[in-house]
């Protein structure tokens, strides 16, 4: 079209340097996405293999599942660093239910999931009712709960676990593995959740300005209750899909996972300050924190290494989410 790309004033877009800036803020981590895909694809020729690519959805899925929990407990300016303990919990529950083979394989998953969310229910309630700091009872619950799931297990796997179990984590639909499956239908909840429902836009509300949320009617109590009891559920089903996969109840699963599922949450764009945050930048950040784990093993580089890569990372995410948040008050 002749002239260009023009706004309502009739001035170009293209030459317009701050038009740039906030399209060049607004869709970063895709631009990150779409660079660290090529990187890797350049980089060795057994990434862009559709092995590989299978095996990458599969190590993404269990991540992105936590994550999704963690953007609406981070949306309302809260952190969960629980979710990893939690997911040990709901893992070993639902291999213990399921290991004799007398119980039907549902029974077990809502049990891991019920488990998940029971504890997410206390964390939430010390954190509204008794207004405890959400990084002080969340790392007090990532103890208890590695604890729970190690007393519960006596320290030992729980192996043997029936093959329509292993279903879960293994088998696939079509091409597409079942973890995958569940973690775009787990995606789907939670995007229409926060877009499309009263619930979510006060989880929006609440992140945003507490104050004014309160002096609107909102139950601050009952929603801060809601969110952690959602997030203990999602990290419960987290969990059971684990557990299917690696084919055990491992209680020492899921750690490190809690800063996984954080670094997802905030490289896709939602800030630690609460009120800004989606689903689908969350879903970027958790494929560009698989893509980076999956890239670096091919490479072959030491699993030390990437621990400081890692690290490193999540360094950059917070720093990035500071210096946005700086140029939304400006």
């Amino acid at each position: 079209m002749k002239g260009g790309l023009k706004d309502t004033s009739g001035k170009s877009l293209w030459k317009d340097p701050v038009h740039w800036k906030e399209m060049l803020i607004e869709y970063r981590m895709v631009v990150v996405l779409l660079v660290m895909f090529l990187t890797m694809t350049l980089s060795t020729p057994a990434f862009l293999t559709t092995r590989n690519l299978i095996n990458l959805s599969r190590q993404i899925s269990v991540n992105a599942i936590l994550a999704m929990g963690m953007t609406f407990v981070i949306i309302t300016g809260g952190i969960d660093l629980s979710v990893g303990s939690v997911l040990a919990v709901g893992g070993v529950i639902a291999a213990s239910i399921v290991e004799p083979g007398t119980s039907p394989v549902w029974i077990a998953v809502l049990a891991g999931i019920a488990a998940g969310g029971a504890l997410g229910l206390i964390n939430g309630l010390v954190v509204s009712r008794l207004r405890v700091a959400p990084f002080v009872i969340t790392l007090a619950m990532m103890t208890i709960a590695r604890g729970i799931a190690y007393v519960y297990t006596d320290g030992r796997p729980i192996v043997g676990l029936p093959d329509p179990f292993r279903v879960i984590g293994r088998d696939s639909i079509g091409f597409i593995p079942i973890p995958v499956v569940i973690m775009i239908l787990v995606i789907l909840l939670c995007w229409f959740l926060l877009q499309h429902t009263l619930f979510g836009r006060y989880v929006f509300y609440i992140g945003g300005n507490r104050e004014a949320a309160k002096v609107s009617g909102i139950n601050i109590k009952k929603m801060l209750t809601l969110v952690y009891t959602f997030n203990g559920l999602i990290a419960g089903l987290a969990g059971v899909v684990l557990t299917s996969r690696i084919n055990s109840g491992q209680p020492q699963a899921g750690l490190t996972y809690e800063l996984d599922a954080i670094a997802a949450v905030v490289i896709g764009g939602t800030s630690l300050a609460g009120g800004v945050g989606s689903i689908t930048g969350t879903v970027i950040g958790a494929v560009i924190m698989g893509m980076i784990n999956n890239g670096l093993n091919l490479l072959r580089v030491s699993a030390y290494y990437q621990m400081i890569i890692q690290g490193i990372i999540i360094v950059l995410a917070v720093t990035m989410d500071v210096m946005t948040s700086k140029d939304r008050q400006n």
